[in-house]
């Protein structure tokens, strides 16, 4: 079988670049959304809560549908280039839309708008998040291009997150009016997004045809129409239910501290807005410096060893920030940074781990179900956001949070303190858990590849011979 060269590391940053589409605007809505919906668009924040939580069920129709649309794909530009090239527009539209306060007089007016517009806005997400993220799989067969394609990824996700929070802080200093200031995110991170997408296409097309032309399976075998029951047996795929229990504990865990950042920051610490972003700075700036060292361990040990000794130094640091009092800002910042290099392990880990699933699967199938794999662990991102912001909204509306108020209510302070540390750490304890089962090592993801060459090499013979006996039956 032909062996493909290295993947050249033009390849990598072109790949990484598509990170920013979708990145960007998710991680605004990480850090900002339910803000934005409780102070700028006035809604209550269970309801905010609602409309999280209401798009979120949405992408759990939507998210395998897409993924299972674009297996079956069928096009000169491949599976997943369709989709992304025709996402990216309604994508850039709905980012816009999403960051408008509109002209309605009630709540219920306001939270109607927001869950009509998430059902266009979160399939648009998906359309282009999920087929690009699966496409890290059709780049490379090799266990450690694999790590080094998703920590690109992962190091342009984190600096999309410092994209997004610097972008917030030159805005809100430059413009006074909360709602321009959101409405002008938005128009940003839209145009982004449409650049972006561009660039990636264009720089990983050629390798994208490179591998798949060395994958005859890859070639006959389209997942049959029966999408339930694609459904039910990549569930049963024992490696991968592992994998979604490591990545929905650490990505809600994150997400939680993301969305109290800013209450901690101002009702706790009692410190000015400007430090909530420099304190998720911290955090951001230390895991982006630590993918290169956890890259350089993984290729080492591998990629559960990496998880199982990063994620407790978040979890530790996660747990001190409830200890945190105000005036021990040195202290938070100090927790801050711990907590970014073992949140770094959590953007590589699980997105590295799903490749190698994918070709087990192969080996027990006979079919490339990229994005059926990547649709649950899209989701179970956009499924973590979402139960992190419903669940501090919920929780903040019980203990009698008001946003216009200047000192917040002993509970509220207490819930605060409870959501943005200790709850996250018992998350992420659930995480190393289910990272401890993982049971695909280096060693074993060799053997599974020089299973599946052999019958791709089987394959091409058969193929061969069919096509040089006039009566053999098609394959």
């Amino acid at each position: 079988m032909r062996k493909l060269p290295p993947l050249p590391l033009s390849v990598k940053v072109f790949y990484g670049v598509g990170e920013l589409a979708a990145a960007v605007p998710a991680s605004l809505s990480a850090f900002f959304i339910l803000y934005f919906f409780t102070t700028v668009a006035g809604l209550s924040p269970a309801l905010a809560g609602g409309v999280l939580l209401f798009g979120r069920v949405w992408d759990a129709i939507n998210d395998p549908l897409i993924g299972w649309l674009s297996d079956r794909t069928v096009s000169p530009l491949g599976r997943r280039y369709p989709w992304m090239l025709g996402g990216v527009i309604p994508l850039a539209i709905c980012s816009v839309l999403l960051w408008i306060v509109p002209p309605f007089p009630t709540q219920m007016g306001v939270f109607a708008y927001y869950i009509v517009l998430s059902i266009f806005a979160f399939a648009a997400f998906t359309a282009v998040q999920l087929p690009y993220t699966a496409l890290a799989a059709e780049l490379s067969d090799d266990y450690d291009e694999r790590t080094d394609l998703i920590g690109m990824k992962s190091a342009f996700s984190i600096g999309a997150s410092i994209l997004a929070l610097a972008g917030a802080q030159v805005v809100f200093a430059r413009v006074a009016d909360p709602a321009r200031q959101y409405t002008l995110l938005g128009l940003l991170s839209a145009s982004l997004a449409l650049v972006v997408i561009g660039i990636c296409v264009g720089g990983t097309y050629r390798r994208y045809w490179q591998v798949q032309r060395g994958r005859p399976l890859l070639a006959g075998a389209v997942a049959p129409p029966a999408l339930l029951h694609q459904l039910r047996t990549v569930f049963r795929n024992g490696a991968f239910r592992q994998v979604l229990g490591l990545y929905l504990c650490g990505w809600m865990s994150v997400q939680v501290t993301a969305a109290m950042l800013p209450y901690f920051v101002g009702a706790w610490m009692g410190l000015p807005a400007t430090h909530f972003a420099q304190m998720a700075l911290a955090v951001q700036g230390t895991a982006i410096a630590m993918l290169w060292v956890w890259d350089w361990v993984a290729k080492r040990t591998g990629k559960r060893t990496v998880f199982l000794m990063g994620a407790p130094l978040a979890a530790v640091a996660l747990a001190g920030l409830a200890t945190v009092q105000p005036g021990q800002v040195i202290w938070m910042y100090t927790l801050g940074v711990i907590a970014g290099m073992g949140v770094a392990t959590l953007y590589v880990v699980p997105f590295a781990m799903l490749p190698d699933v994918i070709d087990l699967d192969e080996l027990n199938t006979g079919l490339r179900r990229e994005g059926l794999y990547f649709s649950a662990l899209v989701f179970l991102q956009k499924l973590g956001l979402a139960l992190a912001l419903f669940i501090s909204g919920q929780i903040l509306s019980i203990t009698g949070y008001v946003a216009t108020a200047n000192t917040q209510p002993a509970a509220a302070l207490s819930a605060i303190r409870l959501l943005i540390g200790p709850l996250p750490a018992v998350l992420l304890a659930g995480g190393l858990w289910f990272c401890y089962r993982y049971p695909i090592s280096r060693d074993r993801h060799q053997q599974i590849l020089l299973a599946l060459q052999a019958r791709r090499q089987q394959r091409l013979e058969d193929q061969a011979v069919a096509g040089s006996d006039p009566s053999a039956p098609e394959t």
